[in-house]
């Protein structure tokens, strides 16, 4: 695979970890530099790791977990959709200031599962898998930042209205990858 296929791939894997992070942005008011950071680098390292656990574990997988990881990607993303719907709905909630490190695991996991396909097929392909899991990793890190800024600016709209769409864009990534 080359490396203008692979940037291709990176970019590809990094769309659910950039739209975890718009819905995250439009959420977070305060120490929002400390949430973008924190909630990019999760994505980034899991994005960038799960390709290498899937390039050494290629036969194992392809036998024993593979056909559940869609499952396991719509359990996560649904959680995560109805948690965000289900806040926006309550009354007088209060808003954390950083992103819980459970729920960071969850959405680096979460974002990374199609990373881990992505490794297998390099394995597959041939190609060594340092320098595509660094790519991937950083293209992700980056994208994930630009969606959580990019939901930070959507803030002046109703607030309740957009977490409840990024709740349901979150039950639709899960959604996609179950079917």
């Amino acid at each position: 695979m080359s490396y203008f296929a692979i940037f291709i791939l990176a970019l590809a894997l990094s769309v659910d970890a950039c739209v975890v992070s718009f819905s995250y942005g439009l959420k977070y008011d305060k120490e929002r530099l400390r949430n973008t950071l924190l909630l990019s680098a999760f994505t980034g390292i899991f994005q960038g790791l799960m390709p290498v656990v899937g390039y050494y574990l290629t036969n194992v997988v392809r036998e024993y977990i593979y056909p559940y990881s869609s499952l396991i990607v719509f359990l996560i993303f649904s959680y995560l959709g109805f948690k965000f719907i289900i806040e926006a709905n309550t009354p007088e909630r209060k808003k954390e200031l950083c992103i819980d490190l459970k729920y960071l695991f969850l959405i680096g996991v979460a974002t990374s599962i199609d990373a881990f396909s992505a490794g297998i097929s390099l394995s597959l392909y041939g190609n060594k898998i340092l320098k595509p899991a660094i790519l991937i990793a950083l293209i992700t890190f980056v994208n994930s930042n630009l969606g959580f800024f990019a939901g930070g600016k959507l803030k002046h709209l109703p607030t309740k209205y957009l977490e409840i769409i990024a709740g349901i864009l979150l039950i639709i990534l899960g959604i996609k990858a179950f079917f």
